[in-house]
């Protein structure tokens, strides 16, 4: 056999689909279906309220309950969520990061009530609580004792599930929040190193075990556009972190080292604009993380190509599934040893973003390590994400349909009477309500209380690993929301940063001049300086849209008041009330639109604040119509990307409501 091809062709990676809507029962339907189809690995999306720790009746959950994801409030959701799909052969990713201890909990408790010993099980949960803070906004508490949580799950697993994966660390929405490659890696792996460090410090895993620890580590990588500077990264994470095991924590088993990562391509890129382009780049970004041999995924997960306008349908995630399989099956990259061996270019790439990266790991390491600073890379990645934007809108980065090559014939994807996206049915919250009142009358009250008071002792003693008295509360029938709230309860309330306060000015003031004269002239005319209230109502964590509103408000002179994230509709009335602001943003992303937005206006009403009201987040045009007949004054969506454009409309309704306007 030639030194060019391989003995035998490698094995395909893991294929998933990230799927999970509505509650269990429908799930599951669709996971068999997906199997059926040849999927060789579950992925599940839960929904907000799972992901954030609280059960559907819970104020915050309105609106929220199935819309990204499958509602699991106890044992008998996730029994009926994995009923009939063999635990001892699957392999199982679940997305869950702050309450990852109690699903991965339920899952046990599941799996051994199946007659599935623990130790049989394969499969990820995420738990990257960092990133939660940086990008994606669904953490349940503090810092310092959800690391705990990581640690213990880490532990726990290590011991006692030794094929689970018990942390990924997701680097994935680090580029959706606008990292450069440099900081994708760069933060990554610094959290890696926090999880590692957090779990030797806690010493319940034995010494010459801590190999096993570093090998069970993975990671979840995103994967943009740019094909050759993706490879190169990936290639470039690989290196840094053998060399991490190898010198940080003295790892010598080669198989220990390995960088072991799955994928979900970029989501960041698609746009709602002529969205049929998002085909080929779906494809182009699957080839970046499996052309190189020597950084190739170990599962992948592609987005569908409707996902910048809603929840795909099962027949789109179907096309997805089926560009994995012509990748592994028709096609011969397979085949090869890596084909970027010895290239200059791909040589060259890696040095820079070697170079690169330790010197921004450096900076994290003097601020204290990764959970130390946090502040500090929450507000590098809002200002990477503005020059971001701020390259699109001048055109400089170029994005087909969106910004250029604009004419375009209707796209016979959305032209059915869906729009090319699934709705939930919105009778699945007043269903899940009632489902969890019958579980909590069938339950034995006493052994629920007894196995939480144990759990809240487990929590304030910080020598006991979590997982123990998570499993026993998981299988006496508590709730998603009762176990957290005993963790909320011991570990104290959260809010993490903006990032907002932290970035720096804008290093191109030119694109900003003619809009802050004519906020400066409306400003003028009102009597004060224009103030915005920006608000993420309901369990939304996607905030980055949120925070380029809010930073470009500030660049350009209004007075901005942003708290965050996970607000309820009344807090947004009455901190618009006490703030006396002269116009509202609100933004939704996970589908909810409809149940919070028309609340939020009518508190405001009630409180007799007559301002105007602006919406952005993921919003279908039918929906888009009918927040206008109730009173929204502009809606915006992915396919809006100017944010100059943006901010000039908002002080032309300002202006009007004042009964004066500046001129264009």
């Amino acid at each position: 056999m030639s030194e060019h091809r391989l003995p035998q062709p490698d094995r395909p990676w893991v294929m998933r689909t990230y799927a999970g809507h509505s509650d269990a029962k429908r799930s599951n339907e669709l996971y068999r279906r997906n199997l059926a189809k040849g999927q060789t690995g579950l992925s599940v999306a839960f929904d907000l309220p799972t992901q954030t720790g609280y059960d559907p009746d819970h104020v915050l959950a309105r609106g929220e309950v199935g819309k990204v994801g499958v509602s699991i409030a106890h044992k008998g959701d996730m029994h009926q969520l994995l009923d009939g799909i063999p635990l001892d052969e699957m392999n199982t990713s679940m997305t869950i990061n702050a309450t990852a201890a109690w699903l991965l909990g339920l899952y046990v408790t599941v799996a051994e009530e199946n007659g599935v010993d623990r130790a049989q099980l394969k499969g990820t949960t995420q738990n990257d609580i960092i990133k939660e803070y940086l990008s994606r906004g669904t953490y349940a508490f503090p810092p310092e004792p959800s690391m705990r949580l990581i640690a213990d799950m880490v532990a726990f697993s290590v011991n006692e599930v030794p094929s689970w994966n018990p942390t990924n660390i997701c680097s994935y929405h680090l580029q959706e929040a606008g990292a450069t490659p440099v900081q994708e890696i760069a933060y990554a792996l610094s959290t890696g190193i926090a999880v590692l460090d957090e779990v030797k410090a806690r010493g319940q895993v034995a010494e010459e075990d801590f190999p096993k620890v570093f090998g069970r580590i993975s990671f979840f990588v995103n994967a943009g556009i740019r094909l050759i500077e993706e490879i190169a990264k990936l290639r470039t994470m690989s290196a840094l972190w053998q060399q991490i095991g190898r010198e940080r924590y003295g790892v010598s088993d080669e198989k220990m080292l390995r960088f072991r990562y799955g994928v979900q391509v970029n989501s960041l890129g698609l746009t709602e604009a002529q969205p049929e382009n998002n085909i080929q780049r779906i494809v182009l970004e699957a080839l970046a993380v499996t052309l190189s041999r020597d950084a190739r995924a170990r599962a992948i997960q592609l987005p569908a190509w409707n996902e910048a306008m809603g929840l795909p349908r099962p027949w789109d995630q179907q096309w997805s599934l089926r560009i994995q399989q012509v990748l592994a099956n028709e096609t011969d990259l397979l085949e090869y040893p890596d084909i970027f061996a010895g290239s200059k270019v791909m040589d060259g790439l890696v040095a820079e973003l070697t170079e690169g990266a330790r010197a921004e790991m450096a900076v994290v390491e003097e601020h204290g390590g990764a959970v130390n600073a946090v502040p500090y890379m929450k507000a590098r990645l809002v200002e990477s994400h503005r020059e971001r934007v701020a390259r699109i809108e001048s055109g400089e980065q170029k994005v087909i349909g969106q910004n250029c090559f604009t004419e375009s014939e209707d796209s016979p994807l959305t032209a059915g009477a869906d729009g090319g996206i699934l709705t939930p049915d919105p009778e699945v919250e007043r269903e899940r309500i009632e489902a969890l009142e019958e579980w909590k009358g069938g339950r034995d009250e006493d052994a629920v209380r007894g196995a939480l008071s144990d759990l809240a002792a487990a929590a304030a003693d910080e020598s006991v690993n979590i997982m123990p008295a998570t499993i026993a509360a998981a299988k006496a029938g508590a709730t998603t929301g009762e176990w957290a709230q005993a963790m909320r309860d011991v570990f104290g309330p959260y809010r993490a940063p903006t990032g907002v306060d932290g970035a720096s000015a804008p290093s191109d003031r030119g694109q900003l001049e003619e809009i802050r004269r004519r906020v400066d002239e409306t400003s003028e005319k009102i009597g004060h300086r224009i103030k915005i209230l920006v608000g993420k109502p309901g369990l939304d964590g996607h905030s980055n849209g949120a925070e380029q509103v809010a930073l470009r408000a500030r660049d350009v002179g209004m007075e901005v008041i942003y708290q965050g994230i996970r607000l309820t509709p009344a807090e947004i009335a009455e901190s618009a009330l006490q703030e006396d602001v002269d116009v509202v943003g609100l933004s939704i992303l996970s589908g909810s639109h409809l149940e919070l937005i028309p609340e939020v206006v009518r508190l405001l009403r009630e409180e007799g604040v007559e301002v105007p009201v602006v919406v952005g987040g993921i919003i279908p045009l039918a929906d888009a119509a009918r927040l206008r007949e109730g009173g929204v004054a502009g809606v915006y969506t992915p396919k809006d990307f100017d944010v100059n454009r943006i901010m000039g409309e908002i002080v032309e309704l300002v202006g009007a409501r004042a009964g004066t306007v500046a001129p264009a």
